[in-house]
């Protein structure tokens, strides 16, 4: 006996959830830093402690977050109970910011490395990870925290290149200039690298339970708070330091919203490899200087291509979540046989690299970004902090409600200052929901169905005669092909729990015809032979009989459940050819992909 239902593997350990959201936080330091002395100067350090300490306090609340929502504390998930069109239009802007992410991510990389068509290679880089995440979060976590590895070690080496240089830094430290709303656009402009902990959020539905839980009762504390908590420090200490370190650099000057250094211009885009030359040069020579400014471009490109791995991976999540809350269609929370949803991946992959190709510059597709990600951390972080159902302590509450605040404030910047970050984000919504409204339209009509026919079911696609008396609140049916060990189970199953057994017997045909909408199990030698056969070996157990004759085994399945109010469906595995159960489709997976989430769905090997 298999249990089977809509959930993934849960093999996602500290390592892996930390390397996932270090792939998106820990790129901050590649382009933040030389961004924010574009914005203002030798005064950027101040914007810079600012960044650290907003991702400081976004970092402690999602390990609130995370521990609340062991089964997913992305702004879908943990918004859900409150009000569902929120929590749809948190996922919709998430998704916009990940498509984004991905594909920025990608480009950034290749320029980072300085290779001509640098869109081109971005496109092809995003289509391998997508590939590779076929093969689940466990596998590209695991490559994830490869590449976090040496990045970490590089980013060490660079800080303690630094450390001899922060006298001067401080001695050109200069006050921020200017008024209040310029310097808040300013810290608005460098907020940008918050997205991976909606990632670290929604993945909590893929780590490992902690010791002692169930999937009844999951905890994923052990997880989620390690990884959040090595990569917030990391992030936040050495983000400010190189900030305040790159002060000490001398002659650098602000040049039409990019940074030129004497002998180097457009050194923003790659100020730590800048910074390595410089320092280590000094200290070194020029020849390790470009060596090791030559490793910087290389870890942090590496770094950027697994921050497109992050927002695939939560791509990929976000859909398999909607999905299996029947939001979007039912084919994104088909699982392959690594626990991946294919069609979310597909998407996940796609639009990204279209994106990257069609755009093909990084100002461009940096005018669509963080206006999707700010807007759902908000809304989590609002949602979470108002729940007063929730055991959250007073000061985890007030901390909560507090950074709200701030994000709320920077989502209103973000919204008028950038309109095509607006326009991209409104654009995915309104897709989103027009996607959703014919789902639920389509599902409407589905379940209006059992209401005008609710014993006999007669239509173009099936004829399933049901039984009268119907309705009991705790059934099981059993979908059978024959009297053998699957027939035993039902009926040993039925007598032990005391539920009401239901027997169906699906003739699949693929065309149907009047006669066929007319026709009842007694006319079907077949299923009369197997219905008799199982009436005796039921003894005192009165089982009820189904017949139907349908195109789709699995559809009828599905249906006759529903009608019924099964609590629990059985199936046999099936004995067919594995070629024909290429062509012609795997009833299990069809039927676990459809069957609704209060129904068990139990498979007898």
């Amino acid at each position: 006996m298999i249990p089977t239902n809509i959930k993934r593997p849960r093999n996602v350990d500290v390592s892996r959830a930390a390397a996932i959201l270090y792939g998106d936080w820990g790129t901050s330091k590649a382009y933040v830093i030389g961004l924010a002395f574009a914005v203002a100067g030798y005064a950027s350090f101040w914007l810079i402690a600012a960044m650290c300490v907003l991702t400081a306090l976004v970092g402690i609340n999602y390990m609130v977050i995370c521990r609340l929502y062991p089964d997913g504390g992305g702004v879908y998930a943990s918004v859900r109970h409150r009000s569902e069109v929120i929590s749809i239009v948190g996922a919709f802007l998430l998704i916009a910011d990940y498509l984004v992410t991905a594909a920025i991510s990608a480009l950034s990389a290749f320029q980072y490395l300085g290779l001509p068509h640098p869109e081109k290679f971005a496109a092809a880089a995003i289509l391998m990870i997508g590939l590779l995440n076929l093969l689940g979060p466990k596998q590209t976590g695991s490559l994830a925290f490869l590449v976090s590895i040496p990045t970490a070690l590089v980013v060490i080496a660079l800080g303690l290149f630094s450390l001899p240089h922060l006298g001067q830094a401080f001695a050109h430290l200069e006050p921020l200039h200017g008024t209040l709303a310029k310097n808040w656009a300013g810290f608005v402009g460098i907020v940008l690298a918050l997205s991976g902990v909606e990632a670290i959020a929604n993945s909590t539905g893929v780590m490992k339970l902690d010791p002692g839980s169930t999937d009844e009762h999951p905890s994923v504390i052990k997880t989620s708070t390690p990884a959040i908590l090595m990569v917030m420090i990391e992030v936040c200490v050495f983000t400010a330091l190189l900030g305040l370190a790159m002060h000490a650099l001398n002659g650098l000057q602000i040049v039409n919203g990019d940074v030129n250094a004497p002998g180097a211009e457009g050194v923003r885009d790659y100020m730590l490899r800048y910074m390595g030359q410089v320092f280590v040069g000094g200290a070194l020579g020029p020849a390790f200087g470009h060596a090791f400014g030559f490793v910087v471009s290389i870890v942090f490109a590496m770094l950027l291509l697994s921050a497109v791995n992050t927002a695939i991976v939560d791509l990929i999540m976000v859909q398999f979540l909607m999905s299996r809350d029947r939001e979007v269609p039912a084919i994104f929370h088909r699982l392959n046989k690594w626990g991946v949803p294919s069609a979310g991946m597909v998407l996940a992959t796609l639009v990204p690299m279209l994106l990257v190709l069609l755009v093909k510059d990084m100002a461009g597709l940096a005018d669509l970004y963080a206006v999707g990600v700010v807007g759902a951390i908000a809304t989590n972080l609002g949602a979470t902090a108002t729940d007063r159902k929730l055991s959250i302590k007073s000061w985890e509450r007030t901390l909560m409600f507090a950074t709200f605040i701030v994000m709320a404030a920077i989502e209103m910047s973000l919204l008028i200052d950038k309109p095509n970050a607006r326009y991209f984000a409104v654009t995915i919504l309104a897709v989103g929901l027009i996607l959703r409204g014919l789902v639920l339209e389509r599902r409407m009509k589905k379940e209006a169905l059992p209401e005008k026919v609710p014993l006999t079911m007669a239509t173009a696609k099936s004829a399933v005669a049901v039984p009268q008396n119907v309705m009991v609140a705790e059934s099981v049916l059993c979908a059978i092909r024959g009297t053998g060990r699957t027939l035993d189970f039902a009926l040993r199953e039925a007598r032990e729990t005391g539920r009401r057994l239901y027997l169906l017997f699906v003739r699949e045909q693929p065309f149907m015809t009047e006669e066929d909408a007319r026709r009842k199990w007694q006319q079907d030698p077949e299923a009369s032979a197997i219905f008799a056969e199982a009436k005796q070996k039921a003894g005192n157990l009165t089982p009820l009989f189904c017949y139907a004759v349908s195109p789709s085994a699995a559809e009828t399945i599905v249906d006759v459940a529903a009608t019924l109010g099964a609590s629990r469906v059985i199936v046999g595995a099936p004995q067919r050819h594995a070629l024909m159960n290429l062509l012609r489709g795997n009833v299990i997976r069809e039927v676990s992909s459809s069957l609704p989430e209060e129904i068990d769905l139990l498979v007898y090997a």
